[in-house]
């Protein structure tokens, strides 16, 4: 178990991505990977409200309601449940008053009476960053949110939200969750890693297999022709300097008897303030190599290695 920057949320550590419930996961498919996910030992899964409004026929919203099916349906014992506002086509940006009404949308979605882990999605700079701020302290000392956090924000602007939440005296945020994985790593780790370290904050990554290409599938830039959503953003990795990273995580993963998927998961979990990635599985089958990234332990010298091969010019250099 880890625990999630300075909340009581101690969770296992990989969170199941919810954002292909109702998109690439129909309800059946996505019962049954949340409940094969849980029956493994996770519990901790990500979702936003907004999911998956890309879809034709979908509005938004769609992951959220299947989750709260399923947590209605199975009523698991202290599954922690994280999900997001400002992208939803009804609920767009972070007003104080839009912020309210889209929590209460999700709470009403979800079936709970609180959401744990309560997300600024995207930045707003349209809306004065005190207003959203104070939202969300409002949303937490009323009981509607558990813990704030914030995803895709600047090192900067989660600074400023910082100062603001003390300066009102709310709850300040206890997680950010940004675009990080072997093969995205110079801004997290330049300016996101600084600031969760200053302000204790605990890393939630997404992409953490870069759109599938860090569990070894695609092999080529021929990936691109392939049917799959999630093929054409993996076929951009398949270069040279990309493959050599998947063989280095094949001849790694094989050492401990685990998957390609796996070790970059293992990775990952092992950089500085990380809690728990995030990845989705669109299938049963793919769950277990996701719980083995929870648990796999890579060595420092392994670590080391993959630093190596995944190396990039920080910026200024």
């Amino acid at each position: 178990m880890t625990r999630i920057g300075t909340s009581d949320l101690n969770v296992f550590p990989l969170s199941l991505g919810g954002n292909v419930f109702g998109w690439t996961a129909d309800r059946d498919t996505s019962f049954a990977v949340l409940d094969a996910f849980v029956a493994g030992g996770g519990d901790f899964v990500d979702t936003a409200d907004s999911y998956s409004s890309w879809v034709p026929g979908n509005s938004g919203g769609e992951s959220e309601t299947l989750v709260g099916e399923w947590l209605a349906s199975r009523k698991p014992q202290n599954v922690v449940v994280a999900t997001k506002v400002s992208q939803h086509p009804e609920f767009l940006g972070l007003s104080g008053a839009n912020v309210r009404k889209a929590a209460e949308a999700s709470l009403s979605r979800l079936g709970v009476d609180a959401i744990d882990l309560y997300y600024a999605h995207f930045d707003d700079e349209t809306v004065p960053l005190e207003e959203t701020v104070a939202a969300f302290g409002q949303l937490e000392t009323d009981g509607l949110i558990r813990h704030v956090a914030v995803s895709n924000y600047t090192a900067e602007r989660i600074g400023e939200w910082i100062g603001i939440a003390d300066r009102l005296g709310v709850a300040r945020p206890v997680a950010v969750q940004p675009h990080y994985n072997l093969v995205h790593r110079n801004v997290v780790e330049e300016t996101i890693i600084p600031v969760a370290e200053e302000f204790g904050l605990g890393l939630i990554p997404y992409y953490s297999l870069a759109s599938g290409f860090l569990t070894g599938k695609y092999r080529s830039t021929d990936a691109g022709g392939q049917a799959s959503p999630r093929a054409q953003g993996a076929a951009k990795y398949a270069t040279d300097a990309g493959l050599r990273i998947i063989d280095s995580l094949e001849e790694i993963g094989r050492a401990h008897d685990a998957s390609i998927a796996a070790t970059s998961l293992a990775w990952l979990r092992a950089q500085p303030t990380v809690a728990a990635p995030i990845a989705s599985a669109s299938s049963v089958e793919q769950v277990p190599d996701l719980l083995a990234g929870g648990r796999l332990e890579v060595t420092d010298d392994e670590v080391q290695r993959l630093n190596r091969v995944s190396d990039w010019t920080p910026a200024g250099a």
